[in-house]
């Protein structure tokens, strides 16, 4: 697929997706959430990916929010298909997505941005950072996963702070509630990104995405997480990267990964 607002390269297995509408700073609207929907899902299935980066273009802004102009005249009905269709083919296919996905926040992460960011397994964010769901500002809610995502990340106080008042926190703010992982300067955070990525992919594929489901399943409603945990466990043990991980260890070497 040709992409209009992404750029989209692989190199080492990881494959580097940057929204590219630097003038309406990386601004989601309805193309980029179906471009986004293809590169991700596509990865899936490609055994060059070994996992992913997200970031925006230019140093301004990583996502500033959704394209206000594509929603100013939904009614109720058109803004709830809005938010499920957004939520189902992106925001939740990225959560569980079974290859990591790491967001390098470069900029402003606002709005469907900062959600966009909060569906990634880790963030990764530089210093001149800004995060914040505006959205009551506009007399809306977050529709993407953010009272949810937010909450989970940082406690229901602290979200309830920064959705209500929908004022933004700096990078080191959001390091210290627990919103984002690493705070890095501007010119370092992909590197950061790759170094956390490259750790990843150097363990057990099949046991990432184990690990992913697992921890998933806690925020799954009427799903028992620990349960989930017990079979995704035991599942190890039926794989190839278990049998080569242990072999590895006893006989002292760097342990060769297929994911099967």
């Amino acid at each position: 697929m040709d992409f209009t607002n992404l750029l989209v390269e692989i190199r080492d297995r990881i494959l580097y997706i940057t929204i590219n509408r630097e003038s309406k700073l990386n601004a989601l609207n309805k193309v980029t959430l179906v471009e986004l929907h293809h590169a991700i899902t596509h990865s899936f299935h490609n055994e060059a990916v070994g996992g992913l980066i997200i970031t925006g273009a230019g140093q301004k802004a990583f996502v500033a929010g959704a394209d206000i102009s594509e929603f100013a005249d939904l009614n109720a009905d058109e803004g709830r298909a809005l938010a499920r269709e957004g939520q189902s083919k992106v925001f939740d296919v990225i959560q569980n997505s079974e290859k990591p996905i790491i967001a390098a926040i470069n900029g402003f992460a606002l709005g469907g941005g900062l959600e966009l960011a909060m569906a990634c397994h880790i963030r990764v964010a530089a210093t001149t950072a800004k995060m914040g769901l505006p959205e009551v500002s506009l007399g809306i809610i977050p529709g993407y996963g953010g009272t949810q995502r937010l909450s989970q990340l940082i406690g229901r106080g602290r979200a309830l702070e920064m959705i209500l008042t929908a004022e933004m926190v700096s990078a080191a703010e959001a390091y210290r509630t627990g919103l984002v992982n690493h705070v890095t300067e501007p010119d370092l955070i992909i590197s950061k990104s790759e170094e956390l990525l490259k750790k990843i992919m150097s363990r057990s594929p099949f046991a990432v995405a184990c690990a992913i489901r697992a921890v998933n399943a806690n925020y799954i409603e009427g799903e028992n997480g620990f349960e989930t945990e017990i079979s995704e466990f035991s599942n190890c043990f039926g794989s190839i990267d278990f049998n080569e991980g242990v072999a590895a260890f006893l006989e002292k070497r760097k342990a060769e990964f297929t994911g099967k």
